[in-house]
Formats: C-alpha cells, structure tokens, sequence
C-alpha cells in the first residue's frame, strides 16, 4: 500500500475537518441569518437566484435542485434558479456581448426586489461575478457572497459574506456545498417546521 497516497488522503482529510470546524463555528449566526432572510423572501413569492463558475456553476445547480425539488423534509418545490444553466442564454450574451456580462443579464431579466442571489466565487474576483453583485444590489435584491479567505473584490457589495478562510479552491468549494445544505435545511425548518420563528422577520417587512 502507498504511504505516499495515505498521507495525501490523510492531510486533505485533516485540512477540510479543521476548516469546516473553524468555518462553521464562526458563521453559524450567520447562516441562520441568512436562512431567515431567504425563508422571508420565499415566504413573500421572492425567489432564489445563483452564479458562479467551473466547479461553483456545478454547486449553484446542486443547490438550486435541492430547493425545486426537496431536501430532506417532504414540502412544495420552492423557487430556485440557478443562472449557470441555460447555454442559450449563456451564450448568446457571451458572444454578442462578454462573458462578463453572462449573470448580469440574466439578473436584469428574472431579479426582482426582494429576492435573494447567492454569488459563488472562491477567490472572489471573478468578474461575471462581481457584475452580477452589483447588478443585484442595484436592483435591491439581497446577495449572498460565498467566497474564500479575504472575500476578494466582490465581499463589499455584497449583504452577507460566507468566507471559508483558506485560498485551497478544493477545500473551499467542499465547504460551500456544506453551507448551501445547511441554507436549504434551515429554509425548510423557518417555512415549514417552525414558521412562528419567522413571525417577526415578516412583520418587519411589512
């Protein structure tokens, strides 16, 4: 048996452990708020929106499905839109305009107010990425940004920053798709199993 492929199993292992305890003991307020946040939209006929690219398009797909189809808990399909999917649309605005602008059209199209996007990008500089930031904040649509350490140039624009503190993209992403099953558990347990906790929030947005 290979020491060599053990070791490398065993520190990935180590590494990911010690960040998802580190990640999640800093950011469980946050989640919860965020959760909350995304119950309230839904709750008020808001939907969610997704982008990101390479391995987080793959997590916005997961993520949203989780949402459209269900979780754990059998409940209605609840609105979720990952933006990564429609080749179409995908390119036809990269090649009549930029790639840059793949999210931000997509976003002029379908956001609203009041819905929520999550913005996924480890380092947090994509380009495509911070357009559909700002596109979203300008239309008053909550963001959500999941990024790595430091938040790159997207975390100011953003509502709520869920920063995994590591530059590894491997061990960051492993992370992201842990958060965004926690989102979908929570939204479920605000809309469905504990909706007097929600109460509040959707008195204030009246």
């Amino acid at each position: 048996m290979s020491k060599q492929a053990l070791s490398i199993i065993n520190e990935h292992a180590r590494e990911g452990s010690r960040l998802r305890d580190q990640f999640f003991t800093d950011n469980a307020q946050n989640l919860v708020t965020i959760a909350q946040k995304m119950a309230v939209a839904m709750a008020r006929e808001g939907k969610f929106l997704l982008c990101g690219n390479g391995g987080s398009a793959a997590d916005c797909q997961h993520i949203a499905a989780e949402f459209t189809n269900r979780f754990i808990l059998e409940r209605p399909p609840l609105p979720a839109i990952a933006l990564t999917t429609d080749t179409s649309a995908l390119t036809a605005i990269g090649n009549d305009y930029s790639f840059e602008q793949i999210y931000q059209k997509q976003i002029q199209a379908l956001g609203r107010a009041g819905d929520v996007l999550m913005a996924i990008s480890t380092s947090g500089n994509s380009p495509n990425i911070c357009k559909a930031v700002q596109t979203a904040t300008d239309l008053g649509i909550t963001v959500v940004g999941l990024t790595g350490l430091g938040g790159g140039a997207m975390a100011a624009s953003c509502d709520f920053i869920l920063a995994v503190p590591d530059t590894r993209t491997p061990l960051i992403q492993e992370i992201h798709i842990t958060a965004g099953h926690l989102l979908c558990r929570l939204v479920d347990y605000f809309l469905f199993e504990n909706v007097s906790e929600l109460q509040p929030f959707l008195a204030e947005t009246c």
